[in-house]
């Protein structure tokens, strides 16, 4: 066991993990944030998305000890900005239908939205590829990206 201190959600934290502990169960047991959620455990699913100075990582791949010193950005700290145009879209066209892969459905675009402010569909699609929705809402997360980005333009 080791000391880390992260700062998660604007909040710094000490917690007390194996090094190679993935910072996906630190915040999920040690820190409570279960928005979060475990799918594939390789990080290849994208379901444990979050933000690590605004960019979009896997935290079930990534290691406690590696986020270290960074900005860390959950779902819960996202939802802190309730009227942000991703969650007004997301709820306006009613997208979520069991809402497990959501949280990193609307990290990985917010990731992408803070690199690209005006993407193109190609590249909104080759990053939403990435994230596999299991009950298959696709046509309704492409919808509401597909808004998001026209009204950007």
């Amino acid at each position: 066991m080791a000391q880390f201190q992260l700062e998660v959600n604007k909040n710094k934290y000490s917690v007390d993990v194996d090094p190679d502990t993935p910072l996906l169960w630190v915040l999920r047991d040690t820190l409570g944030l279960t928005g979060t959620k475990y799918s594939c455990g390789e990080g290849i699913c994208g379901t444990c998305t979050v933000l690590i100075d605004g960019k979009a990582e896997r935290s079930c791949a990534l290691e406690v000890q590696n986020a270290v010193g960074k900005e860390i950005t959950t779902i819960e700290g996202f939802a802190e900005n309730p009227t942000h145009p991703i969650f007004k879209t997301w709820i306006d066209l009613e997208v979520s239908q069991c809402g497990y892969c959501q949280p990193g459905q609307i990290l990985t675009l917010a990731s992408l939205l803070n690199e690209k402010t005006k993407p193109s569909i190609k590249q909104v699609e080759d990053v939403m590829d990435s994230v596999l929705c299991r009950c298959g809402t696709y046509h309704r997360i492409k919808k509401a990206v597909v808004k998001l980005v026209e009204e950007e333009k």
